[in-house]
């Protein structure tokens, strides 16, 4: 529904028919490529939320998803779907008791992978960087010409950086990685 009037966000490549992990990483290098051929660099940073589809705040989520302008009522099937869900454990023959489930989304089946690129799909905005995401992987670069360019990639940076607190997403630090396609010079 949300692919058929672009809603979701382009750059994002994870769980939508005819995009890829491939598809993402052949646009990168492809936009890196044009600006090398320009004899420019780009500048790419690449970030990875942690434990992202266990802490989508599920209201927050349900809000997104009514402001997409979906019905109303598949708003409140979606509801019905994630909210009031427990969970216990098994190990050997113990069961432990339901515990109520108040965040995430599954990442099995067709919804929740859906939901979750319903709720990071806002990612983009206020950035003047390209941003591709393949689910819950990002890269941000930028075409560096001069040292504004670089300014300009880290106030995105910051705005990433904000987007992630206002919407309760962790990023890894230990997984981010600072690439230049050549140096400058």
């Amino acid at each position: 529904m949300w692919d058929k009037n672009d809603w979701l966000y382009e750059g994002q490549h994870g769980f939508r028919p005819g995009y890829s992990c491939e598809s993402q990483v052949i646009t990168v290098c492809q936009d890196t490529a044009d600006t090398l051929d320009n004899g420019d660099r780009t500048d790419a940073i690449i970030i990875d939320f942690s434990k992202a589809f266990d802490i989508v705040p599920q209201s927050r989520l349900l809000t997104k998803i009514a402001n997409s302008g979906v019905d109303s009522r598949v708003v409140v099937w979606i509801g019905e779907f994630l909210l009031g869900r427990t969970q216990r454990v098994r190990v050997g023959r113990q069961l432990s008791e339901d515990v109520r489930v108040t965040s995430g989304v599954t990442q099995w089946g067709v919804l929740g992978p859906l939901l979750f690129l319903a709720y990071v799909n806002n990612i983009w905005r206020n950035t003047e960087s390209t941003i591709r995401l393949f689910a819950d992987d990002c890269v941000i670069y930028r075409k560096v010409i001069n040292n504004e360019d670089i300014e300009k990639l880290q106030k995105n940076l910051d705005r990433l950086g904000e987007w992630a607190v206002e919407n309760a997403m962790k990023i890894n630090p230990s997984n981010i990685r600072q690439f230049a396609s050549r140096e400058p010079g």
